[in-house]
């Protein structure tokens, strides 16, 4: 397979396999994949698995043509990737090692060669040149083993990635990608989520117009898509709306009590209902939805005083594959003494940012109309936000939605005539009650302000404490004169027209302009209410919350100047000019502070 003109593919697929690692099911196989460089010197990157030896060494030996390889990289020693470096040096002796000093560890221990005069140890962003091929190594330690690096080809600008971007599946096999890459991440990768961040850092500064990992396709198209994805489960964002019902059933009242909530979180609008028997159903694949899917319901009965054991496996790879920023419940049952919801609830003690269901359904054995009630109150928490996105369902005169103001953050869309907008905004007040007046100030150097003047209407967005800092980069760091801030996203629209959050906000309301006063600065536009919705009962988020649990901590080390503190961004020089506009947020140099 031809990667580039000077980039070959010499991998191998493994249709032998029925369970990677031993653990997961492979129902179509695995690639093994392994590239060769040819140049003035010729590097092989990876070996590929033990039981394709011959396979890989013929593909080798006919791309090389009857050259000698230089060089030969190893980035990463798990057996599957490395357990053919002694047979390669076998057949190729003379051929020098690149690899960090972990893998050189390794490399003894598995194979016992100590490699004296035929290796070269690189560091950190150490380089090779192949004569027109200039690689640069980038470490990537618990991605998902401490000796894991990646290799950057400035020359083709190709990412040699190892783990990174793979996916179950041989290669001769036609599968979607991101249900096998999520798979594969979340069970292979998943508990690393912050070392892949780091590494994504470092990828955001290369260009990178070819992906080539040890597992699954070469990725030459759509590469934002990929990344971004990888962004999004490295970082534990839900990717999607929706609900994971992960049950276990004896005697079949548990199963009837998750079917009966299943049909009610569709009938409230819930987009996406996914329901797995732990003890019949694919572990990896409920693993994998659990991360996909914004909620969690987990429901199990009581056994030998714990749970259920398929349901406290599962839980135990939830936790060692660090599940966390995601909304959970509870269904249990128990003849005479439950314990299941206490259990559950203490094994995930240790997962971060989890929004406890304040309904937990409590099952005596067979469900009765207790249990009935419990459950529509744990459907009607679940889909609180569903319901309200929902034009037929919703309610749109819920004015307890201004009780959501206060010294908070919000996010103010509007439409100049030809695409929506959005911005960040911090002053928003409720004037009266009767009639309901709601007072908005804008800095007129923002184009929402010029928009808002023009139309008369707008949509105040009150943002929760689950927003991330992307929001703010995504409404705050950018102008919508130039910029599409929703561009290629599907939104949701009130009846006003405007576009409202479906994400990350605890209410809205719409807003009709009735009159204007002129601030100077800023303009303060005062608005009655024509339409107001409810999304969840999460706080409002404080510009105070943002400060400490948001905004991402400033490199400030070593550095002299001043110091963004909306956005984190870094003046350097003895002296903040008083006009001083910051490039990121816009915001004047009143909101910086010296560094220090």
């Amino acid at each position: 397979m031809r990667i580039t003109d000077t980039i070959k593919y010499v991998g191998v697929n493994d249709h032998k396999v029925d369970l990677f690692e031993g653990q997961y099911p492979v129902a179509n196989g695995m690639a093994y994949n392994s590239y060769v460089i040819l140049d003035e010197k010729i590097a092989v990157m990876d070996t590929v698995d033990a039981n394709f030896t011959h396979e890989w060494l013929d593909n080798l030996e006919q791309v090389l043509d009857g050259r000698k390889p230089d060089y030969l990289i190893v980035q990463h020693m798990e057996p599957d990737h490395a357990a053919n470096v002694a047979n390669f040096l076998k057949v190729y002796p003379d051929t020098t090692v690149v690899a960090n000093v972990k893998t050189f560890q390794m490399i003894y221990n598995f194979f016992g060669l100590s490699l004296e005069g035929q290796k070269l140890e690189v560091t950190n962003g150490g380089t090779l040149s192949l004569g027109n091929h200039q690689l640069t190594f980038v470490f990537a330690p618990m991605v998902h083993w401490p000796e894991v690096m990646v290799t950057y080809d400035s020359t083709d600008k190709v990412l040699f990635s190892a783990d990174g971007f793979g996916k179950f599946g041989a290669l001769d096999v036609e599968e979607d990608w991101d249900d096998e890459a999520r798979r594969y991440f979340i069970g292979i990768v998943g508990k690393y989520g912050t070392q892949v961040q780091s590494l994504l850092k470092v990828a955001a500064t290369l260009d990178i117009r070819i992906i080539c990992p040890l597992h699954g396709p070469v990725l030459s198209e759509d590469l934002g898509h990929y990344i971004g994805l990888y962004d999004t489960w490295s970082s534990y964002t839900p990717e999607e709306e929706g609900i994971v019902i992960a049950y276990t059933s004896v005697y079949g009242h548990t199963k009837k009590a998750v079917d009966l909530l299943a049909d009610k979180l569709r009938s409230k609008g819930c987009p996406k209902v996914v329901v797995y028997d732990l003890a019949r159903d694919d572990m990896s694949l409920a693993l994998s939805d659990a991360f996909r899917y914004s909620k969690l319901i987990l429901a199990t009965t009581t056994y030998n005083a714990s749970i259920y054991p398929f349901m406290h496996d599962y839980i135990s790879r939830l936790v060692e594959h660090n599940f966390q920023n995601r909304t959970v419940g509870l269904i249990e049952n128990g003849s005479w003494a439950p314990l299941a919801a206490k259990v559950m609830r203490e094994m995930m003690a240790k997962c971060k940012k989890i929004n406890w269901l304040d309904t937990t359904v409590k099952i005596l054995s067979a469900i009765n109309q207790d249990n009935q009630d419990q459950l529509e109150a744990m459907a009607d928490e679940l889909c609180k936000e569903y319901i309200a996105q929902n034009d037929i369902l919703a309610n749109k005169n819920d004015l307890t939605a201004l009780f959501r103001i206060g010294y908070g953050l919000y996010v103010v869309t509007s439409n100049d005539g030809k695409k929506d907008n959005g911005l960040i905004v911090n002053t928003v007040i409720q004037l009266t009650d009767t009639p309901n007046r709601v007072a908005v100030n804008i800095n007129k150097a923002n184009y929402s302000h010029h928009v808002i003047k023009q139309t008369g209407m707008l949509n105040v967005n009150c943002l929760s404490t689950e927003a991330p800092f992307s929001v703010f980069q995504q409404f705050g760091f950018q102008t919508g004169r130039s910029v599409d801030k929703f561009a290629g996203q599907t939104v949701h629209r009130s009846d006003n027209g405007l576009v409202f959050l479906d994400k990350y906000i605890n209410a809205f309301m719409s807003l009709k302009v009735e009159d204007y006063v002129d601030l100077g600065t800023h303009g303060m536009f005062i608005c009655s209410v024509t339409e107001a919705r409810v999304m969840s009962n999460q706080d409002t988020m404080t510009y105070t919350y943002y400060q400490n649990n948001v905004k991402p901590k400033p490199e400030t080390e070593g550095k002299k100047g001043f110091v963004c503190k909306v956005c984190g961004y870094i003046y350097e020089g003895d002296e903040l000019p008083a006009d001083y506009i910051c490039p990121l947020c816009k915001h004047g140099a009143a909101d910086f502070e010296p560094i220090g």
